[in-house]
């Protein structure tokens, strides 16, 4: 069990920021910029290399949710950035599929 499925589940706590059905939204303990934002399916996808056209609604779920976590975070105007990692070499730490919300500060690209 993942630490993410621990924070579903409430055995972990977490600073949660918006929730649903199908998904949970909690700010990161190593935020990277202002606002850092974990969304994550409550049902574990290990990563989106996994994804299946079984989890087409879920994905569209998540991207909903992103925006859904920024209106209430008050980064529609000032922008933000939702990234997805995928293996070791993308920065991916646990193997359960997750986007990160990041705002409140310039970010550069290319990112990394």
């Amino acid at each position: 069990m993942t630490i993410f499925e621990k924070i579903v589940r409430r055995d972990i706590p977490a600073d949660i920021v918006w929730e649903d059905d199908d998904v949970l939204a909690f700010r990161d303990v190593n935020p990277q910029a202002p606002v850092h934002v974990l969304i994550v399916p409550k049902r574990v996808v290990s990563r989106l290399a996994e994804a299946t056209p079984a989890d087409e609604a879920l994905l569209g779920k998540l991207l909903l949710a992103s925006r859904a976590v920024a209106e209430k975070l008050d980064l529609v105007t000032s922008g933000y950035r939702v990234v997805i990692n995928n293996g070791p070499d993308a920065g991916e730490s646990v193997p359960h599929l997750h986007l990160h919300l990041l705002g409140k500060r310039p970010l550069a690209w290319p990112p990394g």
